[in-house]
């Protein structure tokens, strides 16, 4: 091989990682699911039901925008659109605050609430970033009982939504980000907005938790062993 052709291959074998830095990412890294009230695929990624591959990327559950479907037409996350797993159904008023968490915050057109084919809320994203949580207080207008609400995050410059299926029992204790968690909890459901300190208790998926220093924020049950939220262990039934 010549010098030239030499300096050549040995010119190209540099620049490539510093063209690999430079190249724009893709915009197909939008994730987002809602936390509270437990959606399912929450409850997947909690143990909370068993599920397949969605319990380790509840963030991921994406398809095209316009479906009704809580699995967001993915045939990998079917089993969210199976009515007969014993989904937990939060206990709500006529209001209740959800919380989406936004893993990848994408540019948002709207988020959007519906019990059916009945559009409850509506949100409008103004095509910016959101910031990583965003709470949204949903207007039930007049529902009752047990209802299953699918909750849907519309990114503004792909053809693709997110896609969040929650249960609710409409009419339970509860209200606006607070309430008995169902399962004979005896604690108030976990708010993400309140600030708990060391001694103070909470209710999520099913189990009883304590706080053992000030917290606000961090959901039970993902801060591990050492992390500030003790397991007080299932609730009784």
């Amino acid at each position: 091989m010549s010098m030239k052709k030499r300096t050549a291959v040995v010119v190209g074998a540099l620049a490539a990682p510093v063209l690999a830095l430079t190249l724009p990412a893709t915009t197909a890294s939008a994730h987002g699911w809602v936390t509270s009230p437990a959606s399912r695929q929450d409850q997947c990624a909690s143990g909370t039901v068993s599920c397949g591959q969605v319990k380790y990327e509840p963030q991921s559950v994406e398809g095209p925008k316009g479906l009704r479907s809580c699995s967001g037409g993915n045939a990998a996350f079917a089993e969210l659109d199976d009515d007969s797993k014993p989904w937990v159904a939060t206990p709500v008023g006529s209001t209740y605050t959800f919380n989406w968490h936004h893993t990848a915050r994408h540019a948002t057109s709207s988020w959007q609430y519906f019990v059916g084919d009945r559009l409850i809320a509506q949100f409008d994203g103004k095509g910016a970033q959101p910031p990583a949580d965003v709470s949204q207080t949903v207007d039930f207008g007049g529902l009752t009982g047990r209802q299953k609400v699918l909750a849907v995050w519309n990114v503004s410059d792909t053809g693709n939504a997110f896609y969040s299926c929650i249960d609710v029992n409409i009419g339970g204790t509860g209200g606006g980000g607070g309430g008995q968690q169902p399962g004979g909890c005896t604690a108030a459901a976990w708010d993400p907005t309140r600030v708990y300190n060391g001694g103070d208790t909470a209710s999520y998926n099913g189990h009883n938790w304590r706080a053992k220093w000030w917290v606000s924020g961090d959901k039970p049950g993902t801060t591990g062993e050492w992390g500030v939220w003790e397991d007080l262990g299932v609730c009784p039934s």
